[in-house]
């Protein structure tokens, strides 16, 4: 298969559903953090964190040869993302979870619930959110130039939309409370070849 005739279909929940639940003939990549996907995951599905999947590219290419590959995230960004590095190798068939867990969650769907953390996102928001209040508060009541500390995440939060990228994401993952869950991406490989036959 040419790599260039690789395309990226955008699945609902129910169609995710019946792909993963009922004909069982999807491979299901979650590129979530591994506190994450510790956290709450679909049944089934395989844990390799976006930054480590270009590494995996041609070994998930040649498990991926026959089935379709779900691509799951939190909210769909992060799998749009891998689906944009997975678009190098040949692959069967490519989906996207449409609103990744969330709207997975939102419609009912059975997760596998572990140890309790907040998502990335909301980690930004809430650090970015926290920032931008405290910048705003100090530099009213306090010191004038504690305002740039506002400014400076409001233009680095614009940036990322710009960009798509998260600065701040990736720094968070770096916290020892992202770090309590770890991907051991060769097992998880080998796990994906099992479920796949």
């Amino acid at each position: 298969m040419n790599p260039e005739s690789t395309s990226t279909t955008i699945v609902p929940v129910e169609k995710a559903y019946e792909m993963i639940m009922v004909t069982q003939d999807a491979i299901v990549l979650d590129v979530r953090t591994p506190a994450e996907f510790e956290s709450k995951h679909i049944p089934g599905s395989h844990n390799i964190p976006l930054d480590q999947l270009p590494a995996s590219t041609n070994e998930i290419a040649k498990l991926a040869s026959n089935a379709s590959l779900l691509l799951i995230c939190q909210s769909g960004t992060r799998a749009r993302k891998a689906a944009e590095v997975l678009q190098t190798v040949p692959v069967s068939s490519l989906a996207l979870l449409d609103g990744g867990i969330v709207a997975w969650e939102k419609a009912g769907k059975p997760c596998q619930l572990g140890v309790q953390k907040w998502s990335m996102e909301r980690q930004v928001r809430g650090v970015a959110g926290t920032l931008v209040l405290l910048g705003a508060l100090g530099g009213l009541f306090a010191w004038k130039p504690l305002t740039w500390i506002a400014v400076l995440i409001g233009g680095g939060l614009a940036y990322s939309a710009a960009s798509n990228t998260c600065g701040m994401a990736l720094l968070l993952s770096k916290l020892p409370y992202n770090q309590g869950a770890v991907c051991d991406v060769r097992q998880t490989l080998k796990n994906m070849a099992d479920a796949a036959q």
